[in-house]
């Protein structure tokens, strides 16, 4: 079993998840067809599944020209996108289960940045494809959804177990760690993080995937109950209600400016 990424458009990324066994494939997020039906016939696969995290077009853009070029093709999506999955064959709610082969994953509603935002949890490869909600470090715009529920979709992939891998939509790393850091200056962890960054990218490599477990360390948006973090939101806004969602919503706030 393997997951491979196919970098996509600027800084997106869509992911092959491989049963070897069976030498099929399915692909989350998949925005430019002809970068990942390379990638598919690189690897000696078959294609079997497009599994879509929202409706954004730098997510599902390539949908209709792997549905032409592969027939039968299954297409996952959000039934709460309200028909903005582009070739959606099967339309999936929070708690079905998708496969890949003899893959299985969960489908989680993570909504907020979309309304029907979705990830995908595989627990045998002990990995999450969380799409634009989560993001090493970060986390997405909140579109179309509040704060709170942002919030309770974030805390969703964090009852994950600690191992699982985030796979995410996009290389946004080293920003949203110079962000996390205005936040608390003083996370070990974090510092530690942003080091490892800074030399991950200059040698050209990519940062994904981080953990659940990790993201709990230093991702501000996993932090919202870190004194330090609280205290630096409230030195800049001394009304800033003591409460999470509050928090959260006012280091979103500062994160859209960034």
């Amino acid at each position: 079993m393997a997951i491979i990424p196919v970098p996509q458009l600027k800084d997106n990324f869509a992911y092959l998840v491989i049963d070897d066994a069976a030498k099929q494939c399915g692909v989350v997020d998949c925005a430019e067809a002809d970068k990942v039906l390379a990638a598919v016939k690189r690897e000696g696969l078959q294609l079997v599944a497009v599994l879509s995290t929202h409706w954004h077009p730098d997510h599902v853009g390539g949908n209709l020209d792997l549905v032409k070029a592969v027939p039968g093709l299954k297409v996952y999506g959000a039934r709460a996108e309200n028909g903005r999955i582009p070739a959606l064959t099967d339309a999936v709610d929070d708690g079905d289960t998708v496969r890949v082969a003899s893959l299985e994953a969960r489908v989680l509603g993570i909504p907020a940045h979309t309304n029907g935002h979705i990830a995908y949890y595989f627990p045998t490869l002990k990995a999450v494809f969380s799409g634009d909600t989560l993001f090493i470090a970060g986390c997405g715009r909140v579109f179309e959804g509040k704060a709170d529920t942002m919030l309770a979709s974030l805390r969703k992939l964090a009852a994950l177990p600690d191992d699982t891998r985030v796979y995410c939509g996009h290389e946004y790393t080293q920003r949203n760690l110079e962000f996390a850091l205005t936040l608390e200056p003083n996370n070990p962890d974090l510092k530690a993080k942003y080091d490892w960054t800074l030399k991950t990218r200059a040698a050209g490599n990519w940062t994904i995937p981080s953990t659940i477990g990790d993201e709990k360390r230093f991702n501000p948006f996993l932090r919202v109950d870190s004194p330090e973090l609280r205290t630096n939101l409230k030195k800049a806004d001394p009304s800033l209600r003591d409460d999470p969602v509050a928090i959260f919503a006012r280091a979103r706030e500062l994160k859209d400016r960034f």
